[in-house]
């Protein structure tokens, strides 16, 4: 019996290619790899000779309940040697990895944690949205949209007070209680993005108001997983659109004066 290793890893918000060098090599040395729904399993080549445990959860539908996973990670862990838990976006980002690593240590499992690139900041990015802006906002809040009770945080009605950027994660099946919030506070003006499948082939985005994006998500029929941007800096990315058309106009006159 080994007393064995758990290296708790970010896969990143989807892309495969933003998983970090160290997360590679993590996955190079593991004995046994238990990754998550939001993983692409493309990842998983990293790590031939391992064996592979789904233990995803979607929608309520659970592979392994949190504790069967916790218990799954020690027994490996004791019996085949490193043990990496890969998890989508950034494991201490909503990702229950400080939990796991929690529960491995009381039983004499060496921990570690590589981060990951978290899907709060980097699908916004993807799609040209900075979640700070001089002149647009000062800061941002990253709010779970379900609690541990399955109710919405009450961090929302808090951040809907602020003039921040507001990203809510795991928050589609709330998002008429959102907007309810923002609209109390005047802001039925305030652009909103709600990204699904960030950073990957199957990328959806919708774009609208607190007044309107109701409609509009049900226009592009998004779902879960997705991510909520509300806030000034959603403007940005038509702007961006806006310089690029403009330069491209000026380059096609400049042809044709030619």
């Amino acid at each position: 019996m080994y007393r064995g290793r758990l290296t708790v890893v970010g896969a990143g918000p989807g892309d495969v290619d933003l998983i970090t060098l160290k997360g590679i090599k993590a996955l190079q040395s593991a004995d046994v790899v238990l990754y998550d729904a939001l993983v692409d399993t493309q990842l998983l080549e990293y790590a031939p000779n391992a064996e592979k445990i789904f233990v995803g959860k979607r929608k309520g539908c659970y592979t392994y309940q949190q504790v069967q996973i916790n218990e799954l990670i020690v027994q490996r862990a004791h019996t085949c040697g490193h043990v990496v838990r890969l998890k989508g976006g950034d494991p201490f980002v909503f990702g229950r990895g400080a939990e796991e690593m929690e529960y491995a240590a009381r039983f004499g499992v060496e921990v570690a944690v590589v981060p990951g690139i978290s899907s709060a900041v980097s699908v916004p990015a993807a799609q040209n949205i900075p979640v700070t802006k001089r002149g647009a906002t000062e800061s941002f809040w990253v709010i779970t949209g379900t609690t541990k009770e399955h109710k919405l945080s009450k961090d929302v009605e808090l951040a809907a007070k602020s003039n921040a950027t507001v990203l809510i994660l795991m928050g589609m099946s709330k998002l008429g209680q959102i907007v309810e919030l923002f609209k109390k506070e005047g802001k039925s003006n305030l652009p909103v993005a709600i990204i699904q499948n960030g950073t990957t082939e199957n990328e959806k985005i919708g774009i609208g108001t607190v007044a309107n994006i109701e409609q509009r998500v049900e226009e592009l029929k998004l779902s879960n997983p997705a991510i909520i941007l509300i806030g000034e800096v959603v403007k940005h990315r038509q702007d961006i659109l806006n310089i690029q058309k403009e330069f491209r106009n000026k380059e096609l006159e400049l042809v044709e004066k030619a």
